[in-house]
């Protein structure tokens, strides 16, 4: 073919070897490149070498998990590739796509829910413990099954709290018992242990085999060793009770957790178990997560009394220090997520009903949205968008940059689960009411106990075609298009069809 024919690139005044001539082209974007391809045929072949646009595919974040012989023209896939990302971003802001509730009758009462890549795992009030898979639509969800006891006649205890990584899934019962599952080895746990007193908070991490508890003064670290056996690693005895409990992510070596108890954040690792990251006397600590190499949380503060507003902190983790004071606001912070954030940013809600973006370079916020009745209660935001979830049981997808609300859903019970990719979203509204009043009359009426029982959603816009599917057939309209702004529900005129 003529590429391989091409030894010497003309050059403007000089012949140059064909590799170093596409070193230089390495420099050139896009656009760049095609202007070039114009120039002669030599600089065509050369401006459309698979190089240059596998390297521009690594660049913008498409397929980093490709070699280069995986395709043959990288060219046409960076087209489609970004041809997909702009469909996906219509479809989120104008919610084309299919919605799916993730339904189970037997569970009683929904305890809590927690997503890894569109895998959900539910806790119930049943003691059962449920999981979803999203990213196929004829699933069915298994139940992961408990560690049977002698005694085991009686009703199981609640499930206080459920975590879910890409290999585990883990639950911690009201009686302090935890039990861990292996996700590619079916439904029997393959660990589990027991605390004293009930579990205040659970955490697993993002990445790898590693679980945490609080139970009264004590924090468990659990992970299997070089053979595969689990056992307790660490074991930290601290003053207070543990609140909010995190793995840090990324940790080669010994694992290391903040965990925040009342007013004081610990950073635990093994080569120093007590260490104190913040404690300042009276000023509890209202919201935490933490990334590999930073931790935020919100500090109540005495407000309007000595005229100091709440804050949100940023410590760093290496050094120890306090990097940043964010925000000044009268309501406590409820929730804040800096690990699924971008670089350098920060999201918040507060009780003061509003979601707050923070760029950790500046101290004040480049964002405030105002939609929640009742406060936030949870909030996650990509480079673009923000969803932040509310104590009412609204759900509200933002547009970042714009700070307009694109849309909004609404169902009964808190939002206490948010969870998103670029194409699906997952949402659990949780009730606080675990044993709701008539609590024998709800275990046989269905109707009630609907009611009562919480409700999780999965959202799927990388799909056109559910949207249609997703609506009752008396309500679709025969109208292909269909004038104004229908939200995409496919609602025109109910009697088209007669």
């Amino acid at each position: 073919s003529f590429q391989n024919e091409i030894n010497e690139v003309p050059f403007f005044d000089i012949q140059l070897p064909y590799e170093l001539a596409l070193k230089i082209f390495q420099y050139l974007g896009k656009t760049e490149l095609g202007r070039c391809a114009q120039v002669s045929r030599t600089w065509k072949v050369l401006a459309e070498d698979e190089v240059l646009w596998y390297r521009l595919c690594q660049q913008e974040g498409y397929l980093l998990d490709t070699s280069i012989s995986d395709r043959s023209c990288w060219k046409l896939t960076l087209k489609n590739c970004r041809a997909r990302e702009r469909t996906l971003k219509n479809n989120w802001k104008n919610r084309i796509g299919g919605v799916s509730q993730l339904q189970y009758e037997l569970g009683k009462i929904l305890c809590d829910v927690h997503s890894c890549d569109g895998v959900v795992i539910a806790g119930y009030t049943s003691g059962e413990v449920r999981l979803w898979d999203t990213r196929t639509w004829d699933y069915t969800a298994p139940i992961l099954e408990p560690v049977h006891g002698p005694g085991d006649a009686g009703p199981r205890p609640h499930v206080s709290f459920v975590r879910i990584n890409s290999s585990l899934a883990v639950a911690a019962y009201e009686d302090g018992t935890v039990s861990i599952w292996n996700l590619m080895f079916g439904r029997e746990p393959i660990h589990h242990y027991q605390h004293n007193q009930r579990i205040q908070a659970l955490a697993l991490g993002s990445e790898g085999a590693t679980v945490a508890t609080a139970s009264g003064f004590e924090v468990k670290v659990e992970s299997p060793n070089d053979r595969g056996f689990w056992q307790t690693t660490e074991t930290f005895e601290i003053q207070k009770l543990v609140n909010f409990l995190n793995l840090v992510p990324d940790v080669t070596g010994s694992p290391v957790t903040v965990a925040a108890a009342k007013d004081v954040v610990y950073l635990l690792k093994a080569e120093d178990p007590g260490k104190i990251l913040h404690s300042v006397y009276g000023q509890p600590v209202t919201c935490l997560d933490v990334s590999a190499h930073e931790a935020a949380f919100g500090v109540k503060t005495f407000g309007w009394l000595l005229n100091e507003p709440n804050q949100i902190l940023l410590y760093n983790l290496e050094t120890s220090q306090c990097l940043k004071k964010m925000g000044n606001s009268i309501g406590d912070f409820t929730c804040v997520n800096l690990q699924n954030s971008p670089p350098n940013m920060l999201v918040t809600g507060n009780k003061d009903r509003r979601v707050r973006v923070f760029d950790l370079r500046k101290s004040e916020s480049l964002c405030s949205l105002y939609a929640h009745q009742l406060g936030v209660s949870a909030v996650q935001m990509d480079d673009w968008k923000i969803v932040s979830g509310g104590e009412e049981g609204l759900v509200c997808v933002w547009d970042q940059r714009m700070g307009t609300k694109l849309w909004e859903m609404y169902a009964r019970h808190p939002v206490r689960h948010v969870w998103f990719n670029s194409h699906s979203l997952i949402t659990a509204n949780i009730p606080d009411e675990k044993n709701p009043r008539g609590s024998s009359i709800v275990a046989d009426d269905l109707t009630t106990h609907r009611k009562h029982r919480g409700i999780i959603y999965a959202y799927e816009f990388s799909v056109d075609q559910l949207a249609v599917e997703s609506i009752l057939p008396i309500c679709r309209s025969s109208y292909d298009e269909v004038t104004g702004y229908n939200y995409n529900i496919g609602l025109a005129v109910p009697y088209d069809n007669i």
